[in-house]
């Protein structure tokens, strides 16, 4: 009862702010939030009301709820730099499940500092947004109203240490991690194996961007721990003001055991148009295809694992220009029978989607 009702109090505040922009408290600090309340239906009417357990974001059937709302309070010097966002709503129930106590509502906290006057390059440490995917937990930042299974699949957020040097023409990014694991603020009891990525993003134009990420650590306690290895590469291309296409791919492998040189793998490519109908309207369309015959990261217990394709439709409405409703509609078409119905279990998974975002 009192998560609802922190829940409640923080979509009315945000409500209170729908046509503002965010707001500067003078000097280098600034104030924001997003708020982004949804209705989804699941035609195979979970009796749990609660969409398959891949799924993080907007993952509630046939009722309204908070996906997510945050507060956020910003600090850049151009010297120092901060970040404190504390957050509320259904993706923060299941995707921050597994933290502890007050972390479970914590979006982002971290802090950085400049490390050389003449050239962009930044040490930053705490709780930040993931380097791997194109797609975040704020769902107005994205072409599509619901993510994709690889971006529900891969870290939201992670915890350590990045430095990151730009290049003065803005033109490449660099960024080295050090991290406490899989998506984790805390580290896995039994595990004293640090992680790490690399992610390298090139701006070829205006219009073009290309990004290449990747992860390895342990995972496990040490006595069992295997070695797993994660590839993300992305390319955007607006190809003109109305219409731009999003191509990725994701390669990830794992240790079937400790010590051996057997892995299991996964792949999953994903792309995304989109066209700006008029200033106001857009729509948008994704073909994704996600295999995991192992289960490295959704086990099924079926013959062929997890290998299912998944096709969405989206219209964007933004009546003004911190604000957005959206309706999608998506299928899962797997190769096996493994998602739930009250008659038993089926090869297709249909939603529709509908969501309100507001930022300030």
């Amino acid at each position: 009862m009192k998560k609802l009702i922190s829940t409640c109090i923080l979509a009315l505040c945000m409500t209170s702010l729908f046509a503002q922009d965010s707001v500067k408290t003078g000097g280098n600090l600034t104030i924001s939030g997003y708020a982004e309340l949804y209705y989804g239906y699941d035609f195979n009417k979970p009796a749990n009301n609660t969409r398959p357990s891949f799924v993080y974001s907007h993952n509630r059937h046939n009722e309204v709820n908070l996906n997510l709302g945050f507060i956020k309070a910003n600090y850049d010097n151009g010297s120092i730099r901060a970040n404190v966002a504390l957050m509320a709503g259904t993706y923060a129930n299941a995707n921050l499940a597994a933290e502890q106590g007050v972390f479970k509502n914590v979006f982002e906290a971290n802090a950085g500092i400049k490390l050389s006057k003449s050239a962009n390059l930044w040490l930053d440490a705490g709780i930040f947004a993931s380097h791997i995917g194109f797609e975040s937990a704020i769902s107005k930042d994205c072409w599509v109203l619901t993510r994709n299974i690889a971006s529900e699949n891969t870290p939201y957020y992670e915890t350590g240490a990045k430095l990151t040097y730009t290049t003065n023409d803005g033109k490449l990014t660099l960024t080295g991690l050090y991290l406490n694991g899989w998506q984790r603020i805390n580290r896995q009891d039994g595990n004293s194996k640090p992680a790490g990525g690399l992610q390298v993003t090139y701006k070829a134009a205006d219009n073009i961007t290309l990004n290449y990420s990747n992860y390895v650590g342990i995972e496990g306690a040490d006595s069992v721990g295997v070695r797993r290895i994660y590839h993300n590469f992305y390319g955007i291309f607006q190809l003109t003001n109305k219409f731009g296409i999003t191509a990725g791919f994701d390669y990830g492998m794992q240790q079937k055991a400790k010590g051996s040189d057997d892995y299991n793998h996964i792949i999953s490519p994903v792309a995304i148009a989109r066209y700006q109908l008029a200033d106001k309207w857009a729509v948008a369309g994704r073909f994704e295809y996600y295999k995991d015959k192992n289960g490295i990261f959704i086990a099924t217990g079926t013959t062929n694992g997890f290998d299912t394709k998944g096709y969405s439709l989206n219209v964007d409405y933004a009546p003004i220009k911190n604000a957005l409703i959206r309706l999608e509609g998506k299928i899962y078409d797997s190769k096996d029978q493994i998602f739930v119905k009250q008659t038993g279990l089926t090869t297709h998974s249909p939603l529709i989607t509908a969501s309100f975002a507001v930022s300030f």
